[in-house]
């Protein structure tokens, strides 16, 4: 195990035995993450530390850099990987990224890390820890990122200016805000055109219709969800277990209803 140098995030309890204006530092020291480089000392010896990430690495991460997201942000981004798992199922080629670094064929564009990818043509699967447009010879067809409190503009600014220049023909960003009054959740969604990215226009129920996967994307009651093309709910693994879990026991009592129903009749017939 590497010895790590490192301005660690504290506890309450030790933070307390350290001056004000240092435990703030290093309470708020790792708000978006960290990177473990590795550092030459005066004497030869190798060493590495533990560097702080910036709002830029936010937006142009490298492989290794420990992003923190959310709790929220974890359970909707691991729900859509998923559900679009499954939707794309029968697409061989269709490739579903998730919190994996792309690097594009711009070159005045550095990498970014959505927090999910889907992508079509893929001629060959790999266990990316970046995927290379240019390499591979496709580009995510939709991109969908999560924000989170302190870092939602780059998803709302930069991001949605450089996937413009990069040409994903759909991004759509699913803002989480904290207002005084509570959380919001919105919606958000782009697709692209000759003029650079246009709005999504919404159906009645405020949901955008994703063309890629061939489903709709909505918020109900606080939640996001997805619907197939005809409006039936896209349940979650842990929602389609307990329906499994269920419809089992509703099985297994009928069976044993049925027995007993057999057995009275044995009993009349005699």
């Amino acid at each position: 195990m590497r010895d790590i140098q490192t301005l660690e995030p504290q506890t309450s309890a030790s933070v307390a035995t350290i001056p004000a204006p240092v435990a703030a530092y290093v309470v708020d020291a790792y708000v978006y993450g960290w990177r473990d480089i590795q550092v030459t000392l005066p004497n030869g010896e190798q060493q590495w530390q533990r560097m702080p990430l910036t709002l830029d690495d936010v937006l142009h991460p490298q492989e290794e850099d420990m992003l923190m997201p959310t709790e929220e942000h974890e359970r909707w981004r691991n729900y859509l990987y998923s559900v679009m798992t499954a939707l794309l199922v029968d697409q061989p080629t269709a490739v579903i990224l998730s919190d994996t670094n792309v690097a594009w064929d711009a070159p005045d564009i550095k990498s970014h890390r959505p927090d999910l990818s889907v992508i079509f043509n893929v001629r060959q699967l790999k266990n990316w820890s970046t995927f290379d447009v240019r390499e591979e010879g496709t580009r995510p067809a939709l991109i969908i990122e999560i924000t989170s409190p302190k870092t939602r503009h780059v998803d709302l600014e930069a991001k949605f200016d450089e996937y413009e220049q990069v040409e994903v023909p759909f991004y759509v960003i699913i803002d989480i805000r904290q207002r005084k009054r509570g959380v919001t959740r919105e919606l958000k969604g782009y697709h692209l055109t000759p003029d650079g990215y246009q709005a999504l226009l919404p159906n009645a129920q405020g949901w955008l219709w994703l063309e890629p996967v061939g489903a709709w994307l909505g918020i109900t009651n606080g939640a996001v969800v997805c619907y197939d093309q005809d409006g039936k709910l896209l349940e979650n693994y842990a929602a389609l277990t307990k329906a499994k879990k269920q419809a089992e026991a509703r099985a297994a009592e009928l069976e044993v209803r049925l027995h007993q129903l057999e057995e009275e009749q044995r009993r009349q017939s005699r």
